[in-house]
């Protein structure tokens, strides 16, 4: 009988002792095992001689992890993202790596506009103040009406046409940047294309990013990019947080060249150290945008029944590294 393993993130498990989404759809066809793992050093030769593994975000598999996988025909990234998985390293070795691309999409579209009415009505100040038992409203600079305001969106794909949608019936004027899209896009979904990332940034009052990580996006907002920000600008990340720098944009935040920043991913997350956690003006949600009871059992349902057509020899879904 084929095996199919489920690698969690021992950090902060997100799957259920027994994985009882994957096993319903799994069944008698396959063996199904689930561990927890740091990192690819953690890999027991039981996991090493996996036909299919599904991992979770945060726990990468290096060159190194997926060089000893003796058997495996797929990795299947629990999620969106699949920057934690060493594509190229797969392929050499003919293992197809697949994502589950749509599986959250109004879920992080409503958490990047919940993070930026957040900023812009400064929920969580105002909070703190009537919790003092005072009814000062010191952040009342900060406080904006949301119709005079650009929201700039950085990657137009699911999530981020999603996000333009959510933003455009709130009354923000929209903005997107998007090298890779074909033109007429912006007609389609009736919102402003701009051509430049520097003619984004130095337009948008909120910055809202949706693009995936890669070298080409790594560090994409770094110290230039904040300096063409005005002062009042939010800042909302539920990409990826290696997309923004994060000595950069803490550095912004203390030195108040931005007025806020809603950040559910981060760059080594989770936040390191109180210092980090002090920034001001800084909200961190724990990677959580993607999180619901009914997304997670859309991820994970589709996630096992592309393992279980690895195993069985059936055609894959949503491969990201060529392998067929």
């Amino acid at each position: 009988m084929p095996s199919i393993t489920i690698i969690d993130w021992a950090t902060s498990p997100q799957g259920d002792p027994d994985s009882t989404i994957e096993r319903r759809i799994i069944g008698e066809h396959a063996e199904l095992r689930r561990f927890l793992c740091e990192t690819d050093a953690d890999l027991t030769d039981e996991i090493c001689e996996s036909d299919a593994i599904i991992v979770w975000h945060n726990m990468p598999l290096t060159a190194r992890g997926i060089a000893r996988l003796k058997n495996c025909r797929a990795i299947i990234r629990n999620g969106v993202g699949f920057d934690s998985v060493d594509i190229a390293a797969a392929r050499e070795r003919g293992i197809a790596v697949c994502n589950v691309p749509d599986y959250g999409t109004e879920e992080v579209a409503d958490h990047a506009i919940a993070l930026a009415m957040a900023l812009c009505r400064q929920l969580f100040p105002l909070d703190a103040e009537a919790k003092r038992l005072g009814w000062l409203i010191q952040v009342e600079p900060r406080l904006r009406r949301l119709r005079e305001l650009t929201f700039g969106i950085v990657g137009l794909g699911r999530i981020g046409t999603a996000t333009a949608l959510r933003a455009k019936a709130l009354g923000f004027k929209v903005i997107f940047h998007d090298p890779y899209l074909p033109n007429g896009a912006d007609k389609a979904v009736g919102i402003t294309r701009v051509r430049t990332l520097d003619e984004l940034l130095t337009q948008c009052d909120v910055l809202s990013l949706h693009c995936p990580l890669n070298g080409e996006t790594r560090h994409l907002i770094a110290e230039r990019e904040l300096e063409l920000l005005k002062p009042g600008a939010f800042v909302v990340n539920t990409a990826r947080g290696g997309v923004i720098k994060k000595t950069a944009i803490l550095a912004a935040l203390r030195e108040g060249r931005i007025a806020g920043a809603g950040l559910d991913v981060i760059e080594d997350e989770p936040l390191r150290t109180a210092d980090e956690a002090a920034a001001p003006n800084l909200i961190a949600t724990c990677h959580a945008a993607f999180c619901s009871v009914e997304s997670k059992i859309e991820m994970r349902s589709t996630s096992a029944r592309i393992a279980l057509a690895a195993v069985t020899g059936q055609p894959l879904e949503n491969v990201v590294n060529g392998v067929l």
